[in-house]
């Protein structure tokens, strides 16, 4: 089954949205035999702290704004996850178990975040995923998760989401984002996401 494989933040909006734009293309291009692998890149790990709240509110006003009213509908930043280690070890036990269980996985993750606003680091939340899916997991074995973070680290990963396909690696392919006057400026890129999903899917 060809595979695209991302390193990805849970919290990070734009990888929301990539993933998002980039399952409704699949969909429409009715390649449902390409599956999507999240690799975890944590980014407290990276930058040795969590992701701040507001600064991932900030990004959500001005993607509802600019590119994408119809997502992050239920986003609540009181709410947002102070680690993503124990969601992205929920996620890398879907993916032992199956590749497509461990996109739907890490897709719902996603959704619970964003649209649904929960906060995914709460063990109940946690709990409730891994109940819907029948995912059996431990929120503290976090081995493979670091073996991600590493294995994208040797990889040269840039940040969340970097994709790799079978044609190259793309970093965020869907949006062009700047920081003028402190303002964030977010367009989409039709033109590289065009590239991109060609080289995933061979339109």
């Amino acid at each position: 089954m060809p595979t695209v494989e991302v390193f990805a933040e849970i919290g990070c909006p734009f990888t929301h949205l990539g993933l998002r734009r980039f399952v409704e293309r699949r969909a429409e291009s009715r390649r449902t035999d390409v599956r999507i692998r999240v690799r975890a890149w944590p980014l407290e790990l990276v930058n040795g702290e969590a992701l701040d709240p507001h600064l991932v509110d900030e990004e959500i006003a001005e993607l509802r704004a600019q590119v994408a009213p119809d997502l992050f509908r239920g986003f609540d930043p009181s709410r947002f996850p102070a680690s993503s280690l124990g969601a992205m070890a929920l996620a890398h036990a879907a993916y032992a178990k199956d590749l497509a269980l461990g996109e739907a996985v890490s897709l719902a993750i996603r959704d619970r975040l964003f649209e649904q606003g929960d906060d995914v680091a709460d063990p109940v939340v946690l709990a409730s995923l891994a109940t819907e899916f029948g995912v059996a997991y431990d929120p503290a074995a976090t081995t493979g998760v670091t073996a991600d973070y590493e294995e994208g680290v040797a990889r040269g990963v840039v940040g969340s989401p970097h994709f790799f396909t079978p044609a190259g690696s793309f970093f965020c392919p869907t949006l062009e984002i700047t920081r003028v006057d402190d303002r964030l400026h977010i367009k989409t890129d039709p033109a590289g996401f065009d590239r991109f999903v060609d080289s995933c899917l061979g339109e």
